[in-house]
């Protein structure tokens, strides 16, 4: 057996400052890639780090990505931190993420990718007209969608921006519920506005909703239009059928994008088989349009959001072997 070789890599940091954001608080940042890489030594001496063992090479290439993040004016938190351990342990190439700025919160706070996931899912988007972005909850499927559409309309990339999900879960039955139809159909928008509410403040959003430049409305209301020159979002799309699909594609206009986004282990339609999952198949290779498809690995929620996700994945794998063993007993 070849014995792996120790080997040495020395950092110097900028200044105080530099090594404060690398570290992070009370050296949470630090002492976590050391726990992480328990055959590599990390001894930091004001701002010089040396680093001595077998994967040497790779915590210098990890802190050399987490200073370029830093450098970007990003101070990386401990989740993300985790992350960028867990892919550099994998030998993912972690260039761009954490880096790219699609749009700032209107306190000020910069939306980037966090994920290689999340990052392949923002340049589908600059790249192609109709983009579906399908995985579970927490993996930021809406958040960026609508974080890009900002972008988009406050550059002048797009006129408008148009939000629609499948109301009361898919029904579109909404004459039982009290109110006007905007009371009606709120609460089954709420995500959508929250998301908006994060990107501008409540007089920008007012004045755009006003003037006509972002529409928020359910599904059924896109029939028969054709929308052009605008940045169109359709949530939850697990829960349209396949008529319900078919008929918002094709509203696609002029100088317009598409973002789908849906989690199909989340339908709730009662009959009828879900237009997001037959779409796959449908529109696949078609030029143009793009699949993402996001995982656990790209939960950006509370660290307790992905060990839910793997509970229920393990729990549902179980009861699909226990139902088919009584299929065949």
């Amino acid at each position: 057996m070849t014995e792996k070789k120790t080997v040495s890599r020395e950092l110097i940091l900028k200044d105080q400052d530099e090594a404060a954001a690398l570290f992070g608080q009370l050296n949470r940042n630090l002492n976590y890639i050391k726990e992480q890489f328990p055959r590599v030594k990390i001894i930091a001496r004001g701002e010089r780090i040396l680093i001595e063992g077998e994967e040497a090479e790779l915590v210098r290439d990890l802190l050399d990505r987490l200073l370029d993040i830093i450098a970007d004016n990003h101070v990386p938190s401990l989740d993300e931190v985790r992350y960028l351990v867990e892919k550099a342990k994998e030998g993912a190439d972690l260039e761009g993420v954490l880096s790219d700025v699609i749009q700032v919160t209107h306190w000020g706070e910069e939306i980037r990718p966090k994920t290689l996931g999340q990052r392949r899912y923002v340049q589908a988007i600059e790249q192609n007209d109709i983009v579906f972005a399908i995985g579970p909850a927490g993996t930021g499927k809406t958040y960026l969608a609508v974080a890009e559409a900002v972008a988009h309309l406050k550059r002048g990339k797009a006129g408008r921006i148009i939000l629609t999900r499948p109301a009361v879960e898919a029904g579109e039955e909404l004459g039982f519920l009290p109110g006007d139809i905007q009371a009606k159909v709120n609460p089954y928008l709420r995500p959508l506005y929250d998301a908006l509410y994060d990107m501008l403040s409540s007089e920008e959003l007012a004045r755009y909703r006003g003037d006509g430049r972002i529409e928020i409305a359910p599904l059924a209301f896109m029939r028969g239009r054709t929308l052009n020159n605008s940045f169109v979002i359709l949530d939850e799309a697990q829960n349209t059928t396949h008529t319900q699909m078919k008929m918002f594609l094709t509203r696609l206009g002029f100088h317009s994008k598409v973002v789908v986004t849906g989690d199909i282990t989340q339908i709730d339609l009662e009959r009828g088989k879900s237009g997001l999952v037959e779409v796959q198949h449908i529109l696949k290779g078609i030029e143009g349009i793009a699949f993402v498809y996001l995982d656990k690995s790209d939960v950006v929620r509370h660290q307790l959001v992905r060990r839910i996700i793997e509970a229920y994945e393990l729990a549902e794998g179980k009861k699909v072997g226990e139902d088919q063993g009584q299929s065949q007993g």
